[in-house]
């Protein structure tokens, strides 16, 4: 109640205002102003025709009267500009009581006049940081006080765009609104600005954006990207203009490609499969995406050679008609044009990026089966351009090829499993860049599965560079938001269609058992992947939508709130659960719009896979999602320390994470790591003894105890203990042990032998250190990885099993002394894991308690193992930090709760 009484009082005093401005920012501005409840008594806009007269107050440099009476007239005690420029006449407008407010894109005063020169002049000079100005206005226009500033860090290839869209929109209609309730409660600064580094500099003509070759790649990119969109980077080719957009630097060995004499340049381009290369003096390289020509047709960099050779097509009867419906929306939208003629340019007739908008939508209103985006008009401005390739289009030339798979085919649970072996880089199924492959082994019987693709530095470098493709520049990076879900609704679809197949692959690969494959590995992955579609057209974050039209920008920066957009993600997972791993850390990952390269475990590859498979049936372009298969010290590491991956999760061991920290620092990229654990249950003698039994034996050995939350240690109060070891031994000699695929089986192999090992040794030494091996510990006598359900007691604190891990089915069992409640805790807490906990007990009050005392990620309340894919999971400590699942990551707690029987 204290901070809403602070901002009401804050804010408590309203104004009347007159804005002057025409834009969606200026719009916005509006909107929120009023909604704060401040009074806009006029608004005064720029002209929307070259030859009009000038609504702010001019015409021919003269003011005009009657706007001047119509502006006195509405008693405005502050002016708001929402935007800069050199044209409004301050000599007309009488100041009001507070002046006027102006904002400007540019952290003054290093940035002087038009505003859209600044974000191109920061880019050019290859600037760290950008931001903007709001300032009280005075007769030089942009060199009165400083009201407040804003800054945010530039990324290496950001654009104009980029800048406007993440930080110089949103965050400056905020900072507008903020301005103004400074001034309304008489606490707006007003800051002189100093005169030095200031620059006057005015806004770019194309004669002098040519481009100057004799600099560093780093330059180059720069000053390209600085001028796109307006007035473009150019150089001389072949005697004519050549307009360069969309660079990157590109940090790779030099691709084949055929070389192109650019005037100036010491060193010739090269047009390659992914655009036009050019060189700096340094040797270093940049990547141009796009070219236009002085007829303003704009062409993919890479089609340069090939630009004049596409035969123009003879239309049917059905595409003349397409043709003339089409000329009649140009008309409607180009009516200052007399006549569509097949050289009419969209753009030169006056159409603006809006217009795009209107005229692709009325299309597709009309032709549903014709899909274009707005670079196709970028691509093909002239009608007879338009109207080739939207035909195209409309019959398909375009579509992707026929995936190619070579599958490793097998006869298995009453089904044909068609499993793919190779890497999965760009939208194909191909061999590792060495031609490197490892075998893949059935842990119930020790046979070959496969041969599998080894991944190697060249082919994470491919997966890398291919997603970052698809991210700033393919078709993923233009799609809306809903799109997005809709991929991944169909993808979800298409999982549960093959769910039996994928269910078997995870047997056979991981040995789990089929019917815990078919409802939790896969089942859950289905559900992960559908919660998350549904999140991409989700709007919550309301300050940042601004209208449909906007609505890509806007769901991405909203998502960000929860899943990050940030560009390429490396998702690093474990063997235990290969798929629903995958859907936990990639789900999210997606529905932000990020891309991804995934190591799936080098044991357990084959459902990452089919997935990889079964995501392009479902329609998701080239390059957003990539699997490379093989050695996680090797694909694992170099993707964690690679420059363009800008996130990695990971899922897997505590000392492993910790390198990954360290190879992550190299760029600062984001990291989140779900790691061991040691989780605590504690089971008092007031719980419903048949039930923790049966429930503490499943947080035991549940997936074969190859779960990252399974109860590594149990808490049995001291007058039900005894009682309790008996009747899991009882329950234990009950459970089947054998082949994965049996329905009746209960207990599976281990995942592969190294492990097997590992657990054998894990209980010799619990036996050494004196706890008491009630049962199993031994491998079971059968072909394969199968060990023995096993119980340790009389287990002290500092013992080797009571500290660590074992991942595996192995029970350990601690008594304390009745009631003695903060003790148990205690020492549930006195690990270095805060992954998951349990307690079990009638008292409501009691379990509550110690659920707010357990330092763990998830607590189990009369329950265990049971997940959501709506309750976000991570853990404390050295579990990690970083949620899976949820739609938010700031939860301190999950907690999962059953009711007492008696209490139901």
């Amino acid at each position: 109640m204290v901070c809403f009484n602070s901002f009401y009082q804050a804010y408590q005093h309203k104004l009347k205002l007159a804005l002057i401005g025409q834009s969606i920012f200026g719009q916005e501005v509006y909107n929120k102003l009023r909604k704060e409840g401040h009074k806009v008594v006029g608004v005064f806009t720029v002209p929307d025709k070259n030859g009009q007269a000038d609504p702010l107050g001019k015409s021919k440099g003269k003011p005009i009267q009657e706007v001047v009476a119509a502006y006195k007239s509405v008693g405005a005690e502050l002016n708001v500009l929402p935007f800069c420029t050199q044209f409004i006449p301050m000599d007309v407008i009488d100041c009001p009581k507070h002046g006027s407010i102006i904002y400007h894109p540019s952290i003054l005063p290093r940035h002087r006049g038009a505003s859209a020169f600044f974000v191109s002049r920061t880019l050019i000079q290859g600037d760290k940081k950008a931001g903007f100005t709001i300032f009280w206005a005075d007769d030089g226009l942009d060199t009165g006080p400083i009201l407040l500033q804003r800054e945010c860090d530039v990324g290496q290839n950001d654009t104009v765009d980029d800048l406007y869209n993440r930080f110089l929109f949103p965050e400056g209609i905020k900072a507008m609104v903020e301005a103004v309730h400074l001034i309304a409660d008489g606490k707006a600064p007003r800051i002189p600005q100093p005169k030095e580094g200031a620059t006057y500099e005015g806004i770019q003509k194309k004669e002098n954006a040519e481009i100057s070759w004799n600099q560093p790649a780093a330059a180059l990119h720069n000053w390209i990207r600085g001028h796109d969109k307006v007035p473009g980077a150019w150089a001389t080719i072949d005697g004519q203009v050549v307009t360069f957009y969309g660079s990157s630097l590109l940090d790779a060995s030099v691709p084949a490609g055929q070389e192109l004499a650019i005037k100036g340049a010491s060193r010739p381009g090269l047009v390659t499969k992914n655009g036009l290369v050019v060189f700096g003096n340094d040797g270093k390289m940049v990547l141009v995406r796009n070219l236009q020509f002085e007829d303003g047709k704009m062409i993919p960099a890479s089609k340069y050679f090939s630009a004049d050779e596409t035969t123009a097509l003879e239309l049917t009867e059905e595409e003349k008609k397409m043709a003339e419906d089409i000329r009649a929306i140009w008309k409607g939208i180009l009516s200052n044009v007399a006549v569509i003629e097949d050289s009419t340019d969209f753009f030169k007739s006056g159409a603006s990026s809006m217009h795009v908008v209107r005229m692709l939508e009325e299309i597709k209103q009309k032709y549903s089966g014709l899909q274009l985006q707005n670079e196709d008009v970028y691509m093909a401005t002239k009608f007879a351009d338009f109207i080739q390739m939207a035909v195209r289009k409309f019959r398909g030339e375009d579509k992707e090829e026929e995936l190619v798979i070579d599958y490793i085919s097998k006869n298995v649970n009453n089904m044909t499993v068609n499993m793919p072996y190779q890497c999965f880089i760009n939208g194909h199924f191909i061999n590792a860049d060495d031609g490197k492959t490892y075998d893949t082994i059935n842990p119930a019987d020790g046979s070959i599965i496969a041969s599998v693709s080894s991944a190697s530095l060249a082919d994470v470098d491919k997966a890398v560079a291919a997603a970052k493709e698809a991210f700033e520049n393919g078709e993923w990076g233009r799609m809306n938001a809903r799109e997005r879900g809709r991929l991944m609704y169909r993808l979800a679809d298409l999982m549960e269609e093959h769910q039996e197949e994928l269910a078997t692959i995870e047997s056979i690969d991981s040995g789990a058992v089929y019917t815990l494959a078919l409802k939790t590995h896969v089942g859950m992955s289905v559900q992960t992947f559908r919660y998350f579609a549904g999140w991409c057209d989700k709007i919550q974050a309301s300050e940042y939508v601004k209208n449909h039209l906007r609505c890509h920008t806007a769901i991405k920066n909203n998502l960000s709130l929860f899943f990050p957009t940030l560009s390429v993600c490396a998702i690093v997972i474990p063997w235990n659960y290969p798929l629903m791993m995958l859907a936990w850390k990639s789900a999210a990952c997606l529905a932000a719009g990020n891309t991804l390269v995934l190591k799936p475990a080098q044991v357990t590859p084959l459902t990452s896979l089919k997935f990889a498979e079964l995501s392009a049936k479902a329609g998701f372009p080239k390059g957003v999602i990539n699997i490379l298969p093989g050695s996680g010290g090797l694909v694992g590491q170099h993707l964690s320390e690679h420059p363009d991956v800008r996130k990695v999760g990971f899922t897997g061991s505590t000392p492993t994470g910790k390198q990954i920290m360290k190879s992550a620092a190299t760029n600062l990229k984001k990291v989140s790591l779900e790691l061991g654990g040691k989780s605590p249950l504690i089971i008092f003698n007031d719980c419903e003894l048949d039930r923790a039994v049966k429930m503490g034996m499943g947080a035991v050995y549940f997936n074969k105890g190859e779960n990252c939350i399974a109860a590594g240690r149990l808490f049995v109060e001291e007058s039900i203990h005894d009682e309790f070891v008996r009747k899991v031994v009882e329950e234990i000699k009950k459970m089947k042990i054998g082949d994965p695929l049996d329905r009746s089986t209960d207990h599976g192999p281990q995942n592969h032998k190294a492990h097997l090992e590992k657990l054998l040794q894990y209980c010799e030494t619990g036996v050494k250190e004196g706890a008491t091996l009630v049962y199993g510990g031994r491998q079971v006598r059968r072909p394969g990885f199968f060990m023995e359900p096993t119980v340790f007691t009389d287990v002290e604190d500092h013992m080797y099993i009571a500290q660590e891990e074992s991942f595996g089915p192995v029970m350990v069992i601690s008594k304390f002394k009745n009631g003695d409640v903060d003790g148990v805790l205690r020492r549930a807490n006195t690990t270095e894991y805060g992954l998951a906990s349990g307690v079990f007990t009638k008292d409501i009050s009691k379990a509550l308690y110690i659920s707010e005392k357990l330092e763990a990620g998830t607590v189990f309340i009369n329950t265990y193992n049971k997940t959501d894919v709506a309750a976000p999971f991570g853990g404390f400590k050295q579990s990690g930090f970083g949620k899976d699942l949820g739609n938010l990551s700031t939860a301190p707690h999950s907690i999962s709760y059953v009711p007492p029987i008696t209490a139901i």
